[in-house]
């Protein structure tokens, strides 16, 4: 407690002595290095993910972090849910011995919960306006939309959707039917698909997604109209017939006909099972779509992917949804706040950031790091670095 004590005394006079110096916190932190500041950050990555993250929390501590006296403890949560029932439980108990991290992921709807309690840091703060500028735009105008001009989530990674399918199964079935690839490119064209493989395969279902929320969110704004229009801060609700019926069209009936199926928790699940052989869902499912498809508890065969842009609707202009969480940093004091920043930062930074996606089938956040040519690059980079790995073993 009395460490705590004083380190709030010195972020009041580091607050007033280093104002619009940010070089000198700096400076501040690399001479703490022997007694480094802790961050908690909570996260929900899992698998690949959770493997990809700690990775790159270790290299910080090991490097950046050691440097300027930062250490970075990251907790996993289950899920998104878990994590935000355990902050929704500090926050009720109201005690100062149960102490939100000073990180952790959030959707907007937990952040603004959050910054209403006044809880959340302003990360303008603690970076400059050029360094804001190197991030996507739409990232940084989501981050700013809890308090109209405050930056209060911090965009880390993002991911959309896509459409991955068993080209093993897929390659006999075009062969026997004629059905075709760009066929795939429409939801018309997946339901008339679904329909002849089920004919084909002797009753089996072709297709399942994940998220049906975006079918409907996204397929309405594919059509024409957006369900939810926002202005100066109110939400309108609006419901068109026709598209609703289309809607329909393209996925309940298909469905109730067993042409497309929703049977494991995701559908990446189903792909592995056999019920299914095409699916659309997050980028960052692509990590567990399956090398194997399993007949049975002993036999199994290999199959190969086939990763297509996600299917709008016949003569319609192409939309896809814009989803992951970000982070928010917790209001404590200026030190850890600052910290909490810096991390971020590194985090973020562009070979870094891609480095992070290309293993998390998450996409990078910096304008640089969203170039075709970049990204090939950092991907040729990491095929090197594994494969001398895989040399050395």
């Amino acid at each position: 407690m009395i460490k705590d004590g004083m380190f709030r005394l010195l972020a009041f006079f580091l607050i007033f002595l280093f104002m619009g110096c940010k070089s000198n916190s700096n400076e501040f932190l690399e001479s703490n290095s022997q007694d480094p500041v802790t961050i908690t950050l909570w996260h929900s990555y899992y698998g690949a993910q959770k493997i990809a993250f700690d990775k790159m929390v270790k290299e910080f501590n090991e490097t950046e972090g050691y440097v300027k006296g930062i250490f970075v403890e990251a907790i996993a949560c289950v899920n998104m849910n878990e994590l935000n029932s355990n902050i929704m439980d500090f926050i009720k108990k109201e005690k100062a011995e149960n102490k939100l991290p000073n990180l952790f992921s959030a959707y907007s709807d937990t952040a603004y919960y959050m910054d209403q309690l006044g809880l959340l840091a302003n990360i303008d703060d603690y970076i400059k306006e050029k360094e804001i500028h190197e991030y996507v735009d739409a990232y940084i105008e989501e981050g700013r939309s809890l308090s109209g001009s405050k930056l209060k989530i911090f965009p880390i990674a993002k991911a959309t959707e896509i459409m991955m399918v068993n080209k093993t199964v897929w390659d006999l079935f075009a062969a026997d039917t004629g059905s075709r690839i760009e066929d795939l490119a429409t939801w018309e064209g997946i339901a008339k698909t679904s329909k002849a493989y089920y004919g084909w395969s002797g009753g089996k279902s072709f297709f399942g997604r994940d998220a049906m929320a975006n079918y409907m969110l996204v397929g309405s704004k594919q059509l024409g109209q957006e369900i939810f229009e926002v202005k100066n801060g109110q939400v309108k609700v609006q419901i068109n017939d026709d598209i609703m019926r289309r809607l329909w069209d393209c996925f309940y009936i298909p469905y109730v006909k067993g042409y497309y199926k929703a049977v494991g928790r995701f559908r990446s699940d189903d792909i592995k099972t056999g019920d299914i052989i095409a699916f659309v869902g997050s980028t960052s499912s692509m990590v567990y779509f399956p090398d194997q498809v399993a007949i049975n508890d002993q036999e199994s065969y290999s199959i190969e992917s086939m990763v297509l842009p996600l299917p709008n609707f016949e003569g319609t202009v192409p939309y896809a949804v814009q989803q992951g969480a970000g982070m928010v940093v917790v209001k404590s004091d200026f030190i850890k706040e600052y910290a909490s920043v810096e991390f971020l930062k590194w985090f973020t930074e562009a070979e870094r950031n891609t480095q992070f996606s290309i293993q998390s089938a998450y996409l990078p956040v910096k304008k640089q790091a969203n170039d075709y040519k970049f990204i090939q690059k950092q991907l040729q980079l990491y095929e090197d670095e594994n494969m001398t790995i895989s040399h050395l073993a």
